[in-house]
């Protein structure tokens, strides 16, 4: 049984789900905990060390995965950095979503264009590979 951990922003697409049962035979996708989920998609500017804002979050993984299991790591640069660190010194498999965009051009009926990003899943890929 392989097990995918959601350390991200978002909810799964299906796309996403459906690549992640396929090349990465996951069999279980782990969203965090509410409190844990909002310490994620919250992380303060003003904190200086973020070590220990992320102090709870690696807790609850260290009792919650074991070796080899995936978590997906993506959001603040700067705390993704620390927990793929952190996945890596214990033995996780930390990945991201890869992601194709393009830009759609909308007009207006008052001759104004829109922009408009769609953005969809490519893979997963490995960090450090």
């Amino acid at each position: 049984m392989k097990k995918l951990f959601l350390i991200f922003n978002h909810k799964l697409t299906d796309r996403q789900k459906q690549d992640a049962i396929c090349s990465l035979n996951i069999t279980e996708f782990i969203v965090l905990p509410e409190s844990l989920q909002k310490l994620w998609q919250n992380i303060p500017a003003e904190v200086e060390e973020i070590e220990p804002y992320l102090d709870s979050l690696q807790k609850w993984l260290l009792s919650n995965a074991s070796k080899k299991d995936y978590i997906l790591i993506q959001g603040d640069f700067g705390a993704s950095y620390h927990m793929i660190k952190f996945a890596f010194k214990h033995d996780y498999i930390p990945v991201y979503s890869t992601t194709k965009r393009e830009a759609v051009e909308v007009s207006g009926n008052d001759g104004s264009v829109q922009m408009k990003h769609l953005i969809k899943h490519c893979i997963y890929r490995k960090y450090g590979a």
